[in-house]
């Protein structure tokens, strides 16, 4: 499968409608954007099961804000709609190869299990306790 360019709009269900979305936020001008793009245009070839996605920053400037993309090129990875991997910089093909089997590998009810602990954590003693 070859990538897909994804925009504000259609950014949301491409997570939906996928179980695992890498995307790639580059933009034209990145010389270290150019130069992961046909690494992960070959993945995308190995991996039927998962979407390749990219996001030109320049032309969505918005959506790469609320994404927090500080830095290009930026890879993400989602499983289940959940971000489960955010790094800047070009990754080798080997490295690649190797985040999407952790991605795929990833128990995500165990993740589900420890964001909502961190969660618990994060909000303190809202909840009522039992005495």
């Amino acid at each position: 499968m070859s990538t897909v360019d994804l925009t504000e709009a259609s950014f949301p269900q491409a997570l939906e409608d996928n179980g695992i979305v890498l995307v790639d936020f580059w933009a034209a001008w990145c010389g270290p954007c150019r130069q992961f793009a046909p690494i992960f245009e070959k993945a995308s070839e190995g991996h039927e099961d998962v979407l390749f996605a990219k996001v030109d920053t320049e032309a969505e400037q918005r959506l790469a804000a609320m994404a927090g993309i500080t830095s290009i090129p930026t890879l993400m990875a989602f499983r289940d709609q959940i971000l489960v991997f955010s790094q800047p910089g070009a990754l080798p093909a080997p490295a690649l190869e190797d985040l999407i089997s952790q991605v795929k590998a990833l128990d995500m009810d165990k993740v589900r299990a420890d964001m909502a602990a961190q969660e618990a954590a994060a909000g303190g003693n809202d909840a009522p306790s039992a005495s």
